[in-house]
């Protein structure tokens, strides 16, 4: 396929699956369940960072987590104390367990109360949000934390693709009118975004010829940004919806 060619097939398939229909099997789905700004950015934040492996296990996990906060993310990151936490106990999701996730919502806790939020860690960085990605993981860790629990959030600057982040910083900032993402980070522009680079997406971009390197790390990801930038230098993420479906749902 030439460039325009490309282009047309690729927006052809952004456009169909960034639909609403595939939602209910999409970690996305949980959010959802959500209205309020800063219950959706707990729940969004938490369910990326257990985002690996099986979808089917990925909202088990994710739903129990929710419900265990008895459906309230926000109130409950916030108003906790440390006996509070206990029913976190016998946690577990692949690799991320009790000890993991206590500690998140310390971190969260520190994070509303001391940093004024998620969204305000990452607006000074919203020309390089790989960058803020960075940042953040200082920021998220400078409580006393188990060392164990720093292997859950990457950072691009040690070679990471960081897909978990770049996944929730596109479902806080693409734009909502598709129903899909939500888009109530209103300081970031979408056209600074990554994609959340996994194997679907590093495959399909290989057979289409948008990657050459191998390893799914920072440098490929950079190589895949500058190729969608060209694509879509307003919205190059919307592409993210294409590479995953043509994985997933089609095996191309």
């Amino acid at each position: 396929m030439n460039h325009i060619e490309l282009k047309k097939f690729l927006d052809y398939k952004a456009n169909y699956y960034e639909s609403i229909r595939f939602i209910n099997s999409d970690p996305i789905k949980i959010p959802h369940l959500f209205s309020k700004k800063e219950d959706i950015e707990v729940a969004s934040f938490l369910i990326a960072s257990i985002s690996w492996g099986n979808r089917v296990s990925i909202l088990n996990s994710g739903n129990k987590m929710i419900e265990l906060m008895d459906s309230e993310p926000f109130d409950f990151v916030i108003n906790h104390q440390e006996r509070d936490l206990k029913v976190f106990d016998g946690f577990v999701h692949r690799t991320f367990n009790e000890i993991d996730l206590k500690f998140f919502i310390r971190s969260l806790q520190n994070i509303y109360k001391n940093h004024s939020g998620l969204e305000n860690l990452f607006k000074p960085f919203k020309s390089s949000l790989q960058l803020g990605i960075h940042n953040f993981r200082s920021i998220f860790f400078e409580i006393d934390h188990p060392k164990r629990v720093e292997k859950h959030v990457s950072d691009p600057l040690k070679g990471s693709a960081a897909k978990r982040l770049n996944m929730f910083l596109r479902w806080m900032v693409r734009s909502n009118a598709k129903g899909v993402d939500f888009g109530i980070w209103k300081n970031i522009s979408p056209s600074q975004l990554s994609v959340p680079l996994d194997v679907h997406t590093g495959n399909i971009a290989r057979k289409l010829l948008l990657i050459n390197r191998k390893q799914n790390d920072s440098k490929t990801l950079m190589e895949l940004d500058k190729k969608l930038r060209i694509l879509d230098p307003v919205d190059p993420v919307k592409y993210d919806f294409a590479l995953f479906g043509l994985g997933v749902f089609e095996k191309l």
